[in-house]
Parts: structure tokens; C-alpha cells; sequence
């Protein structure tokens, strides 16, 4: 590994090991991209076939249960992102949201929090100004370099393969609520 590498690595661990994350309440999750692997599929039917991960959903569980609320954020609609909003427990859920910065602050009031007290996960242009509004912006290893660029944290994980659940394991682990056993 060279020299260059080992220090962008060593810094990245201290920028996390320095980030307070005890103020995040709120977790909005973008959809394509995020907690699938941003591939559309048509079904026979007409909607888009989504998959999702089995991790980031326990993980989304194991947030709800430490007190944490999850909100979902997409620019399409998708019987499936409901279906699978109602099978987690996810009742903020905002689609078909051409402007996603409005759509998060419909749901900032729903929650009765702030930007500051939310991480906002996206992976395209789309995402950039709500993610600027909240207090700790994440992306996905597969987002584009621009939403990389304004994130606190990119995880090692690409969206729909368990970077949700990576990013729900440092907030708790930053907020000392974390503990694999626990839940």
C-alpha cells in the first residue's frame, strides 16, 4: 500500500473519531442508489422492481429501537419502497420529489427536528441541497464525486449492498449506543 494511501486512510479514521454525532435523531434515507444499488428494473406491471439489502434493513430496525427515526427521501415512486417503508416501520415517507430540499423539510416538521439533528444519505445531484442541510451528510461508495465531496462520511459499502447499515453502526457507535449483543 503506498504512503499516500495509508495517510488518506489514517486521516479519514481521525475525522470519525473527532465527529460528534450525538445530536442526530433523524436518519433520511434517498432510495436509488442508497438502499438499492440504483439499477431500475420494470416490472410486468409497470413499477419499478426494486431490491433491497437484509443488513441495512435489521440495521434501520436497530436504530428504531435505540430512539432513532428514519425518513425516506426519493425522486421516484415506488410501490416497492412503500411496501418496504411499511414492512420497517418507516412512516415518514416522501416520493415523486422533484426537489428533494422541500421534501426534507416536510419531513423535518413531520419529525419535529432539525437539520442539525439529521444525517441525510444520498448518492446524486439530486440529494446535494437537502444533504447540505443536515447535520451529518453520508454517501455511499458508489456516489457520484460531487455528493462525495460535500459528505462527512462515504462508506465502504456501495448503496444497496449494506451501506446503510454501516452508517447506522457509526452513528451508534458514536452516540456509545451501539452494542451488536443489545439488540
Amino acid at each position: 500500500m503506498s504512503e499516500c494511501r495509508v495517510s488518506a486512510i489514517l486521516f479519514t479514521r481521525t475525522r470519525i473519531y473527532r465527529m460528534d454525532l450525538t445530536a442526530i435523531r433523524l436518519l433520511v434515507l434517498d432510495v436509488d442508489g442508497v438502499l438499492t444499488d440504483g439499477r431500475i428494473t420494470a416490472s410486468a406491471g409497470g413499477d419499478d422492481a426494486k431490491s433491497f439489502h437484509v443488513q441495512d434493513g435489521y440495521a434501520i430496525k436497530l436504530w428504531q429501537k435505540s430512539g432513532g427515526n428514519v425518513a425516506i427521501l426519493s425522486g421516484r415512486r415506488s410501490g416497492d419502497v412503500q411496501r418496504r417503508a411499511d414492512e420497517l416501520g418507516i412512516a415518514l415517507v416522501r416520493m415523486g420529489m422533484d426537489d428533494k430540499l422541500v421534501g426534507l423539510n416536510e419531513l423535518l416538521e413531520r419529525a419535529s427536528t432539525s437539520g442539525a439533528q439529521t444525517a441525510c444519505m444520498g448518492d446524486d445531484l439530486p440529494d446535494l441541497a437537502a444533504m447540505r442541510v443536515c447535520g451529518f451528510p453520508i454517501a455511499p461508495a458508489n456516489a457520484s464525486p460531487t455528493i462525495k465531496r460535500v459528505a462527512r462520511f462515504v462508506t465502504r459499502r456501495r448503496g444497496g449492498e449494506g451501506a446503510v447499515a454501516e452508517a447506522i453502526e457509526l452513528i451508534l457507535r458514536k452516540q456509545r449506543r451501539w452494542s451488536a449483543g443489545k439488540f
